[in-house]
């Protein structure tokens, strides 16, 4: 099989993930999922949070459809675009991990970026702890990230028409 249609599968993958990982935190870690991401937002010293679960139903996927291109378990009925996808799914999962986990959130490594995109990925996730409940906010994304001046600004727009409250230390 010739490792361009699978590579680009891969690619194309991991970019879509970023679309998936936005729509579903915002309607679902912020909508019914909240009781799994609340303490996301909340302080607290555990080493784990409720919303590690979403990290299992990512790796769900990401196994499910490495099955579902799997001879040895669907047997003639293997689709083999899914082995790449499953592959591009956990590729996509281990940049989050790293991104969000470990440069935003600093649970692995300490290392706070003074300039590029690293700092512009850092402040739109802090941006987007910036308010208090599920309601409102920006910056969904884990990978791309909007310019925070704009982010700030959408902020303030949520806190004055009482869709979102903004924590005071957000300068929003």
């Amino acid at each position: 099989m010739d490792i361009l249609l699978p590579a680009l599968i891969v690619i194309a993958t991991v970019f879509a993930m970023e679309w998936v990982a936005w729509a579903s935190h915002k309607y679902i870690m912020h909508g019914f999922g909240w009781a799994w991401h609340r303490d996301h937002h909340e302080p607290h010293d555990n080493v784990l949070e409720k919303n590690d679960l979403y990290a299992i139903v990512g790796a769900a996927m990401s196994i499910s459809m490495f099955a579902l291109g799997s001879p040895l378990v669907m047997g003639a009925s293997a689709w083999w675009p899914g082995t790449w996808i499953g592959l591009g799914i956990l590729f996509y999962g281990i940049i989050y991990t790293l991104v969000h986990d470990g440069l935003v959130h600093q649970r692995y490594f300490r290392w706070v970026p003074k300039r590029g995109y690293a700092k512009r990925l850092v402040q739109a996730h802090k941006l987007h702890h910036a308010t208090i409940g599920k309601e409102g906010g920006v910056s969904f994304g884990f990978v791309f990230a909007r310019d925070p001046a704009k982010l700030k600004a959408e902020l303030k727009r949520q806190r004055e028409a009482g869709i979102a409250v903004v924590r005071e230390s957000a300068g929003a």
